[in-house]
């Protein structure tokens, strides 16, 4: 279907740069004739409190890891309805945009808009995400400092008058039914591959099971087994970094945006080697723990994470990632995982360090080896057709989206879809990654 998609027949130009050409029955329409802002604000704070996320959009803030917020600090919070949509002022750059499902509370800081009844809010958060725009509404920002580390505020009265593209509704509708077919079958691609790999995780777990199952297997404290790490990053401004995070449940690292180190923020960063072990200071208990590969050799993690490598003589850091990764690894991690609420739980590295681990001789845990890293292989193998399809996908929705083709032909005959996947989030969390290494950020 999609080889089929043809541009569309007449084209005119909409008289914006950053959109040039559009289907000649599409108009241009300033933001303010589509969104009302509204302003209600709670006088108790007891209303349900609402988080914005970047590919969830407005979920509830507990379910989603925030920490319990007493009602009177929620007094004169905005109140949102559902069907209304909310923007992130610091963020709207970057897509960070949702419609209300629920009644709750949002941020003071955040703009409340209602739809008027010719607004197709689905089709109008595809728009509000397209990297063109993105750019129209940095340079609308205005606040103190500059880019991303400065604090820029897209205000209602220079988000109104923001022309964007707007097909009839109809029209709308069917775009937003091709865009959430083509997102579940992206999806369903990359859940396929990903079954391939819990098998394999499966088989390294097993084999993980039996080599603990040594009988000269001893019991020793970590402490005395491993290097906890540090590397100095004494980075320079005008130098490019690349900083890492980690996906949770195991799945391996992920490599941001190489950044600059004037860019970089307040953290301080330690190189990382091929061969080490990264645990993350916030999510460890969540499977956030990966090894590191020739691939990271270079990069950077910062100091919410715990970099280490196992005695060579004792035991393979090769195996301290597969046990750690083992149901009881796994308790362990939770254990030491204390003192915030929801997700984002700080590891006690200090207290890990002195619990006792089983360790097998070198023999049993050589044994290991090679499954890993058929394991890491397979999981950076599908991490990279997964950035592939996602970066197709957002060309494709860029296109459809800005009128340079046209789906309505196959769009009429798919079925509509009753719960949407949006930008592969559900097969492979990134939305979630990205999150939590925001959250890691605050965190400091």
């Amino acid at each position: 279907m999609i080889d089929g998609l043809r541009p569309y027949p007449e084209m005119k130009p909409s008289g914006l740069s950053w959109l040039g050409n559009v289907p000649a029955h599409w108009d241009v329409r300033r933001i303010k004739t589509l969104l009302r802002e509204v302003d209600s604000r709670s006088k108790t704070g007891e209303e349900r409190l609402l988080s914005l996320r970047m590919r969830q959009g407005l979920v509830d803030h507990i379910d989603s890891g925030g920490k319990l917020i007493p009602p009177e600090s929620l007094v004169n919070f905005k109140i949102v309805e559902p069907g209304q949509v909310v923007m992130n002022r610091m963020r709207a750059a970057a897509g960070l945009f949702g419609v209300a499902h629920v009644r709750g509370l949002v941020s003071p800081d955040y703009a409340v808009f209602e739809p008027k009844p010719d607004a197709f809010n689905p089709y109008l958060l595809q728009a509000f995400r397209l990297p063109s725009l993105s750019a129209v509404f940095r340079a609308e920002s205005k606040g103190l400092g500059t880019g991303e580390s400065g604090f820029l505020r897209l205000y209602t009265d220079r988000f109104g008058p923001i022309p964007v593209p707007y097909p009839p509704l109809d029209e709308q509708r069917l775009i937003v039914r091709f865009l959430d077919w083509h997102g579940g079958q992206t999806t369903k691609l990359v859940r396929a591959k990903q079954s391939v790999l819990k098998l394999v995780s499966e088989e390294r777990e097993a084999l993980t099971h039996e080599v603990v199952s040594s009988r000269e297997t001893q019991q020793l404290r970590l402490e005395n087994i491993v290097d906890h790490i540090f590397r100095s990053a004494e980075r320079e401004n005008n130098i490019v970094y690349t900083p890492v995070g980690l996906f949770n449940r195991g799945r391996g690292i992920f490599q941001k945006p190489p950044t600059r180190g004037d860019d970089l923020g307040d953290s301080t960063f330690s190189w990382i080697e091929d061969g080490d072990l990264i645990l993350s200071g916030q999510f460890a208990w969540e499977g956030a723990v990966a090894l590191a590969g020739t691939a990271e050799a270079g990069c950077i993690a910062s100091h919410r994470y715990h970099i280490l490598r196992g005695k060579s003589e004792i035991v393979q850091t090769t195996y301290l990632s597969s046990f750690l990764r083992t149901g009881f690894g796994h308790l362990l991690l939770n254990e030491h995982s204390r003192g915030a609420a929801g997700r984002n739980r700080p590891l006690n590295i200090r207290t890990l360090l002195k619990e006792k681990i089983p360790v097998p001789p070198q023999s049993e845990q050589s044994r290991l080896v090679d499954l890993v890293a058929q394991e890491k292989r397979l999981a950076d193998s599908i991490a990279r057709f997964a950035e592939r399809l996602r970066e197709f996908r957002a060309r494709l929705i860029a296109d459809v989206v800005t009128g340079k083709l046209d789906v309505r032909a196959v769009a009429a005959s798919l079925p509509e879809v009753a719960d949407p996947i949006d930008d592969l989030a559900e097969a492979d969390d990134l939305d979630d990654a990205v999150d939590d290494a925001e959250n890691e950020e605050a965190a400091a």
